[in-house]
């Protein structure tokens, strides 16, 4: 199962051959700022492993996204995060520096939000962002979501929980009888 092809986006399951663009990416100062530090290839590596899990677990996980021509944009999809000792389904995505500011984040995570709610039928989705990671924060607020928690789960930083509800709420409505 994969999210739906967007206009300028494809996904993809994450596999081993992925190794060389991953390290790049988890690797790379700018795209893991607000992480405790970039990531070496051998936990790039794991983060790939840990996909693969999740994909034979759940059926998703974070998937690549590669622009429609091949080339390697990132990484976007579903996992389960722990927000203050509650597992909750997450939003996340990571995208190398050169296609930052392009609104391919959004495109993506729209994508998985979509995905979330018709395949998946999830009745909530997060994201989890560094209180200082503003254009995180800015794809969460694009794809509908709003601040509604502060997660104390990592003891270095308070993160911001963006979310929103995806099932239909009058779904959840109890029927009013016409009888007296």
């Amino acid at each position: 199962m994969l999210p739906l092809n967007t206009d300028r986006l494809r996904f993809r399951e994450m596999s081993p051959e992925d190794l060389d663009a991953m390290a790049a990416m988890l690797g790379d100062p700018v795209v893991m700022e607000f992480y405790p530090s970039p990531k070496t290839r051998a936990e790039a590596a794991e983060w790939i492993e840990w996909n693969q899990k999740n994909y034979a677990t759940h059926g998703y996980g974070l998937w690549i996204i590669e622009a429609t021509n091949g080339e390697f944009v990132g990484d976007c999809g579903l996992t389960w995060q722990s927000v203050n000792g509650t597992q909750m389904l997450e939003v996340g995505y990571h995208l190398i520096p050169d296609w930052h500011g392009l609104g391919l984040a959004t495109e993506a995570a729209t994508s998985c939000r979509d995905f979330a709610r018709t395949r998946l039928s999830a009745d909530e989705l997060v994201a989890i962002v560094h209180p200082d990671n503003r254009a995180s924060a800015r794809v969460a607020e694009k794809i509908g979501m709003q601040r509604i928690a502060e997660d104390f789960s990592d003891s270095s930083v308070v993160r911001i929980v963006f979310g929103m509800q995806l099932a239909d709420s009058h779904l959840f409505q109890p029927q009013r009888s016409n009888t007296r």
